[in-house]
């Protein structure tokens, strides 16, 4: 568990002011797979099921999005937002078992103000559509009890108001990093841009503050501490994500 920030994150946390990370967050592009791939080509029965065992796609997606979920991946964090250029999403958590996907808990979530994008920038207040690892998290409160490596440490601050004059305060109390133009296995306040400052960042699911976000997913703080609850790095989650016409591809 990570409890003391470096300086480089003391910095990154002042950048974090403007909320949904401030474009901190690295961007990974939708072109190209950001989840790599497992390290064997035949995984063991315990790490992926059978195409006779498991339906061919999670409900709503795709076969160009489903082909980027490693097989090695048991838990999918599915993110279907209601229209290209809507804030408004269903959040569900999807487990892979013997007889196939299993949806184990659906919440209503937020995304970015403006909706979605299959190549976010910075400010374009878009969420980023594609398949991400979910590694680390952290948050202004004690870690509740997940199996991600946590930050719990005093940069994870939301100041000022949303934008619909609701306020921010709390919003960041839990984190969890969303892996897109990040490197993986260190705090979500780290400020590693593998694909450069202008392909945005910051980019994570939080305690949802009653609004749209600059291009995070937020759900309420009790799903949250579910969420974090059961996610396994053992099981390699993910997050698939975009608006349901997106995902549909």
């Amino acid at each position: 568990m990570i409890t003391r920030m470096s300086p480089v994150a003391l910095v990154a946390a002042s950048l974090f002011l403007t909320g949904c990370g401030g474009g901190a967050v690295a961007a990974t592009d939708h072109t190209s797979d950001p989840v790599p791939a497992p390290a064997s080509s035949s995984p063991s029965p315990s790490s992926a099921v059978s195409a006779e065992a498991a339906p061919r796609q999670l409900p709503g997606v795709g076969p160009k999005m489903l082909a980027r979920i490693p097989a090695a991946s048991e838990q999918v964090v599915l993110v279907t937002g209601r229209a290209a250029n809507s804030p408004l999403a269903t959040l569900a958590l999807y487990e892979r078992t013997d007889d196939g996907w299993q949806r184990t808990a659906s919440w209503s979530a937020h995304n970015a103000l403006k909706g979605w994008s299959d190549h976010h920038m910075a400010g374009d207040l878009r969420s980023p559509i594609g398949v991400y690892s979910l590694t680390d998290a952290g948050g202004l409160l004690k870690d509740p009890g997940t199996k991600l490596s946590y930050d719990h440490g005093s940069g994870f601050v939301s100041p000022g108001t949303g934008f619909e004059g609701e306020p921010l305060a709390g919003s960041f109390d839990y984190v969890i990093a969303i892996n897109y133009n990040r490197q993986p296995g260190t705090s979500p306040l780290d400020w590693t841009r593998p694909l450069g400052s202008s392909r945005g960042g910051g980019i994570w699911i939080h305690v949802d503050h009653g609004g749209p976000t600059h291009g995070c997913v937020s759900i309420a703080e009790g799903h949250m501490k579910e969420l974090l609850r059961t996610l396994d790095p053992a099981r390699h989650p993910v997050i698939v994500m975009g608006d349901a016409a997106a995902l549909g591809h």
